[in-house]
């Protein structure tokens, strides 16, 4: 049986699908977009997006009970590899040395132009 997860912390779904689901003690976060709830703005710049992103996943993950150190698997795209540099950065800085498993890669496009979208597994 799976189970919805959603926060209004974290920016509604711009298409057919949850902002997360729970199965078998799993919980799988959509790609998080770096859209601030409040505002509905997007940031300037990779390192503003990638925290505003892992923050939107923060406050999901934390509407499921659990927190960044749930996560093992986190996938990442990135509007182009040169902004690397830029999201490792401050993605680091939400992990305390026990890292995710992660996967980053470039994409054509993202929704609404963002240079970043963060989705993640995590697990009870």
């Amino acid at each position: 049986m799976k189970k919805v997860i959603s926060s209004a912390k974290a920016p509604g779904a711009i298409g057919p699908y949850s902002q997360a689901t729970e199965a078998g003690g799993m919980v799988f976060v959509s790609g998080q977009l770096p859209i601030d709830a409040a505002t509905g703005q997007m940031p300037e710049g990779v390192e503003e997006q990638t925290r505003q992103s892992l923050a939107n996943m923060k406050h999901i993950l934390e509407e499921a009970g659990l927190t960044m150190g749930h996560i093992v698997k986190t996938t990442v795209f990135l509007q182009d590899m040169s902004l690397f540099a830029g999201m490792n950065g401050v993605y680091a800085t939400y992990f305390d040395g026990a890292f995710p498993a992660r996967s980053a890669v470039a994409v054509k496009a993202l929704p609404k132009g963002a240079l970043v979208e963060i989705e993640c597994i995590a697990v009870r």
